[in-house]
């Protein structure tokens, strides 16, 4: 749609103010690179609740996920089940550990940092290869929050596609760019409230008016007599074994996310994670169960049939018909809320692994803090600039980016993290081979296609990379006594 009313653009002023506002109220209270990197850990239950799933979701929330449920309606659940259990589960069991073992093992505030503190390696060499994957699949999502913030800004306010996807970049690293961690976690913060409002408000709207045309979801049933069996695909054949677990396998993925795990190791203290925990999973269930009914009922309202990439502007569609011009910037503005969410974490993050564990380590071990603070921002340009190169292609799929690069670090990084929290007889040599298994097993998984191979890429990837840890672990001699007893320390009173 073109933008036909003034308010739209004002509520999106209005916000993007806000935004910089913030990003510069914490510009004038960043110090060091802890705080920007990890905001001293110091943040409290609802921001860290918050804007972990704030970031987690992205725009893919908004525009991906219900573009898929608009296409194949309840085969969707086993995505969103997978999600929700894959957040419980992340809270309840690491995020304590986490939290408690990176400020033990030499306060670490990066997740290379932290597994070559965790096996008290004497080579850089799991920083580097960790770093380097980070920045790689980095790449690929930042590029997938660019493409939806591109389409936003195209559908809106009709800016042709790559001038929006420019547009789009600058708004995110502009704050990024100037208050580090604290400014993207208080951001996060809002922007997750103001999805969790837009995702429950439009379906509300959509069922209300389906009711007034005295039409319901049920009429989908005709056309489409599969689209609500959970066991079906939308056209009615039987959904394959390897189609369901892959779908519930996204949740595999939320133990290798660094732009999620910063924020269980930034939280003031683990008092406040199971209270989090709590707060997180309400927003999750409430705002994944919104994504659905957005794209189901969105089918129903909208009678022409939207194809693969369309079909990820249906909430945008819907805003347009359904609410008063008044507040449907407010509502579209969420969109952009949540594409900045995780955009934000990810630069923040692929710039600490550039910067600490790439700059550092190799160019200036002695280098201080104030100039690792402006080479941190620098690199923030360097990668949205990259990222924004990757998502020139209008024809690109959030979803798409979104699952390749969320395939990457759940199996490059969950298979560690899990294994280092949990057992003690995990050696470094077992983490680096587990580390390269499971990325490069991503990265190839791709070339294969048919049978087998139609599955997605972080199952393959999670397992080969376990079962080469524990593999290479037990062939490795015994963790030394410092490392055992560490460990031992960590798991005691969790």
């Amino acid at each position: 749609m073109i933008l036909e009313n003034p308010g739209i653009l004002i509520s999106f002023l209005f916000y993007l103010v806000l935004m910089l506002l913030i990003g510069w109220y914490f510009y004038n209270r960043t110090n060091n690179l802890s705080d920007y990197i990890l905001g001293g850990r110091g943040l409290n239950t609802w921001v860290a609740s918050l804007s972990a799933q704030a970031s987690d979701m992205s725009g893919w929330l908004l525009l991906g996920l219900p573009g898929f449920a608009y296409l194949a309606g309840m085969e969707s659940i086993w995505m969103t089940a997978g999600l929700a259990l894959g957040t419980y589960l992340n809270w309840k069991f690491i995020a304590a550990r986490l939290r408690k073992y990176t400020e033990i093992a030499g306060n670490s505030i990066t997740l290379p940092v932290y597994f070559e503190n965790r096996f008290k390696m004497k080579t850089p060499l799991i920083r580097i290869i960790s770093a380097i994957f980070i920045l790689a699949f980095f790449l690929i999502y930042t590029a997938s929050g660019f493409v939806a913030g591109a389409k936003l800004f195209n559908t809106v306010f009709g800016i042709q596609y790559h001038y929006a996807l420019l547009t789009g970049m600058f708004v995110i690293i502009s704050y990024t760019f100037l208050g580090g961690f604290m400014a993207v976690s208080w951001t996060d913060f809002f922007q997750g409230t103001l999805i969790f409002i837009a995702i429950l408000v439009v379906p509300v709207l959509t069922f209300r008016a389906l009711s007034v045309q005295g039409e319901s979801l049920g009429m989908l049933s005709n056309e489409l007599p599969g689209y609500f069996n959970i066991f079906k695909t939308a056209s009615g054949e039987k959904l394959s074994v390897i189609s369901i677990i892959s779908l519930a396998a996204w949740g595999l993925g939320y133990f290798g996310q660094p732009h999620i795990l910063s924020r269980f190791m930034a939280i003031k203290s683990q008092k406040q994670i199971r209270p989090a925990r709590f707060i997180a999973m309400v927003w999750v269930i409430m705002c994944l169960a919104g994504a659905l009914l957005i794209g189901m009922t969105g089918r129903a309202y909208i009678d022409r049939l939207l194809d693969k990439t369309a079909s990820e502007t249906i909430f945008m569609l819907l805003v347009n018909e359904l609410v008063h011009p008044l507040f449907s910037g407010f509502l579209l503005a969420a969109i952009l809320a949540a594409i900045m969410s995780t955009a934000d974490s990810q630069l923040l993050v692929a710039s600490s692994a550039v910067t600490e564990d790439l700059y550092r380590l190799i160019f200036r071990r002695k280098v201080q803090d104030k100039e690792l603070v402006w080479i941190s921002r620098f690199v923030v340009l360097v990668i949205a600039i990259i990222a924004c190169i990757i998502g020139m292609n209008p024809d690109s799929s959030v979803l798409e980016l979104v699952a390749y690069a969320w395939a990457g670090f759940g199996a490059t990084f969950g298979p560690i993290i899990l294994l280092s929290l949990f057992w003690n007889r995990m050696t470094g040599s077992g983490a680096l081979a587990g580390m390269a298994v499971g990325g490069l097993t991503v990265l190839f998984w791709k070339q294969f296609s048919g049978g087998l191979f139609d599955i997605y890429e972080i199952v393959p990837g999670f397992l080969f990379s376990v079962v080469i840890i524990i593999f290479v672990s037990l062939l490795d001699k015994q963790p030394s006594p410092d490392v055992l007893r560490e460990f031992s320390h960590v798991t005691t009173n969790i």
